[in-house]
């Protein structure tokens, strides 16, 4: 798809909102979290891939066990059915988590947890993101979800509360991907899928295990995919090339793990629409993001290796390094008058990064006083360094260019670096009845910012600041029967600003922004969950309370400058179940949160400004956008016994968003209908699989993520109208 970049790309182009007394009515028919019924991690032990210590728990009887609430997504299940192209696809499950499509492969999905990260107006912020370990998540925060080999997943695991907080800073919550390792005997799947808007995916994936079974070497597992789409807009086509690799042998007391990764992408940017747009027709695009043919290529190479190993007497070392390299190209529309200020650092994008990260852990189990005590501790380091040039995007003087939409001359050039270093200690000790879990993390975050394009009018942005806090977390389950029990945890939280954020003092001054504070927050939850027979349900409410939250002070002209607002309040309460009944599932899950400001704060809406135009209030009271007060999903399985096939209709509710923090305009609430019916046939060896998915039934009109505290007021991306979607995969098992 070269010619992606050459041109434009410009393909042809009475339901009531559901209420919280339907969310109730499926709840009460039975519940649960989506780990219910994902048998491998109530028995895998991560070991030397797990980036931190919250899963050790499993190892003692599974998520069941544990003081944190943790939802599992088995790999099975974010397949089947689906294009396994994004995670939005199959997380609707998750309670408390906000994660969403944009339909702009420019940006990567929106991903929050209990309001952490909403701020994103791309890739993800504030939620921790790792893929067998590895990172996919920079020091500094900042994170992308395109990189997951959803194909060859084995679970995922979705982290939320205080417990999150163990994984470093800005940890609001996780997400671990967990690929399949290579068994015998070994399995090869390929599958291929097309739908509406030019899509398709191809896939394939081959795993197994070299030796015997009484003594195995190597076990392997290959997954290369290929993804396009003409998209949903014009100027919203995309592509995208991922190949993974995962090596492990055991030996004596451990294993080694080896993991390589390589990941190229280029997309279309076709930008949000405006209030006006938006109404008249969400299948617009912004004609400045067709005249500057907006676009982003992306290249990502990993490599991780893992070793683990026995010491005897309950002791077990666990060593983890990776490194890898980053290059990013991105063309925006900024007009050429708006780059001639000195301090404009213009249009173009061209960020190389270079980044590695090693994690050394000792562990030890034992019994003590009549349960299973588990105590870890280690030392985390990551590091990143930045090369990022700025250049215009046209030719020529600015009141007449030549061209634009192409590279011009150097507005930027700079070096920015951040690495942590994080010791951490966490124990668990654990009965039948109950279970205590403490920890805590000494996370430090050093900045340092190297400014090389120094002009007059343009000052040195050079800077450095370091960031710094200890983080407790405390948690308690206590098993009220063997059908039910009840937990809760409390712990600090710190969310960084990343490197982009502190580029830039928020008086319109040059320099780095070191007066730019982390936001500092004291998180609670208590919960209640049960289970029988064919029934699993949980509520947990939560309380977070916020000082220093990071905020756009400013939007304008291409660059984003951010602040301090004071405190914030967030409080909610999730609902998550699962019943069975003989071929039919139901499965729902339910958020309910006010996320507001608790402090007034200024903010600006026009450039230049605070120097030369007045800052506007936002008082106290304003919902923090991005967030709507009610999710839900609800899901009906039927398996028919009819060709191996499974019914499956769901409901996404999705309560009204907040665009900006002065509140001035909201995506309204919408509710979606998706239909999907599955195929299965097993001959000897062969697996044959295939799928028909209509999304949006009803071809409703909606907002499907906002862009929140957009300067230019493109708030709104619209999601897409009704869409078709069909698979087909082989599978066949070998010797």
């Amino acid at each position: 798809m070269n010619a992606l970049f050459r041109s434009a790309w410009r393909p042809a182009t009475p339901e009531k909102t559901l209420t919280v007394a339907l969310a109730l009515g499926w709840l009460c028919l039975g519940s649960a979290q989506a780990q219910s019924f994902a048998p491998s991690a109530e028995s895998a032990d991560a070991g030397a891939l797990s980036p931190m210590v919250v899963t050790a728990e499993r190892a003692g009887g599974g998520v069941w066990r544990g003081a944190a609430s943790i939802d599992v997504v088995g790999g099975e299940e974010l397949r089947e059915g689906q294009a396994q192209v994004n995670l939005s696809e199959s997380l609707g499950r998750v309670p408390g988590l906000v994660i969403r499509n944009r339909q702009n492969y420019a940006q990567d999905l929106q991903i929050s947890v209990r309001g952490y990260g909403a701020r994103a107006t791309f890739g993800v912020r504030g939620v921790r993101l790792f893929v067998d370990g590895i990172p996919a998540s920079a020091p500094d925060g900042s994170g992308q979800a395109a990189n997951f080999p959803l194909g060859s997943a084995d679970r995922l695991e979705v982290v939320r509360g205080p417990m999150a907080a163990l994984y470093g800073a800005s940890s609001g919550g996780a997400l671990l991907l967990y690929t399949e390792d290579g068994q015998q005997p070994g399995q090869w799947r390929t599958g291929v899928v097309a739908g509406s808007d030019g899509l398709w995916r191809a896939s394939s994936q081959i795993t197994g295990q070299t030796g015997t079974p009484q003594a195995p070497g190597w076990s392997y597992a290959l997954d290369v995919s290929g993804f396009a789409t003409e998209g949903t807009r014009p100027q919203s086509a995309a592509e995208r090339n991922t190949a993974n690799l995962k090596l492990s042998r055991p030996h004596e007391g451990g294993r080694t793990v080896i993991v390589f990764n390589r990941h190229n992408s280029s997309a279309l940017d076709p930008q949000g629409l405006t209030r006006t747009e938006f109404d008249a027709n969400p299948r617009l695009t912004s004609a400045l993001a067709l005249d500057y043919n907006t676009r982003k290529t992306v290249s990502q190479t990993q490599l991780g290796l893992a070793f683990e190993q026995a010491l005897g007497n309950g002791h077990k070392l666990e060593l983890m390094g990776y490194g890898g390299q980053r290059e990013v190209v991105q063309f925006q529309s900024i007009l050429p008058s708006a780059q001639g200020a000195p301090r404009s650092s213009g249009a173009v994008i061209d960020l190389n990064r270079d980044y590695w990260g090693v994690n050394a852990r000792w562990r030890h189990e034992r019994d003590w006083l009549g349960g299973r005590l588990s105590v870890s501790a280690g030392l985390a380091a990551d590091h990143q360094s930045d090369t990022r040039q700025g250049f215009e995007n046209y030719t020529g003087p600015a009141d007449s260019p030549t061209a634009i939409g192409v590279q011009g001359k150097q507005r930027r050039d700079e070096t920015n670096r951040a690495k942590t270093l994080d010791p951490y200690v966490q124990t668990e000790w654990r009965t039948q009845d109950l279970t205590l879990m403490g920890g805590v993390r000494q996370t430090r975050t050093e900045y340092e910012s190297v400014d090389r394009y120094i002009q007059v009018g343009n000052g040195d942005d050079s800077g450095r600041k370091t960031y710094q806090s200890t983080l407790p977390v405390v948690g308690l389950r206590w098993q009220l029967s063997p059908s039910l029990q009840t937990f809760g945890s409390i712990g600090k939280g710190y969310e960084i600003p990343t490197l982009n954020e502190v580029a830039y003092r928020s008086d319109n001054s040059s320099g780095f922004n070191a007066q730019l504070n982390a936001a500092r927050s004291t998180s609670a939850e208590l919960g209640l969950r049960g289970r029988a027979n064919k029934t699993r349900w949980s509520v947990t409410a939560f309380d977070i309370r916020t000082d220093d939250e990071i905020v756009v002070q400013n939007n304008t002209g291409g660059r984003t400058t951010f602040q301090n607002a004071g405190r914030t309040l967030r409080q909610g309460v999730e609902l998550a179940g699962e019943w069975r009944t003989g071929p039919v599932t139901l499965t729902t899950a339910y958020t309910w949160m006010e996320a507001s400001y608790r402090d007034a704060f200024k903010t600006c809406v026009v450039t230049l400004c605070p120097n030369v135009n007045p800052q506007v209030q936002v008082p106290t009271g304003n919902r923090m956008p991005g967030l709507p007060v009610h999710q839900l999903f609800a899901q009906a399985a039927w398996d028919t016994g009819w060709l191996g096939s499974r019914v499956t209709l769901e409901a996404r509710h999705t309560g009204g968003v907040m665009v900006n923090d002065l509140n001035t305009d909201a995506a309204a609430a919408h509710t979606l209908f998706n239909l999907g019916v599955q195929f299965r046939q097993d001959h000897g060896d062969w697996t044959l699989r295939e799928f028909v998915r209509v999304d949006n039934l009803t071809d409703r009109k909606h907002a499907g993520s906002v862009i929140v505290n957009d300067g230019n007021s493109r708030f709104f991306e619209p999601g897409p109208g009704r869409k078709l979607l069909l698979g087909l995969e082989a599978q066949r098992r070998f010797n």
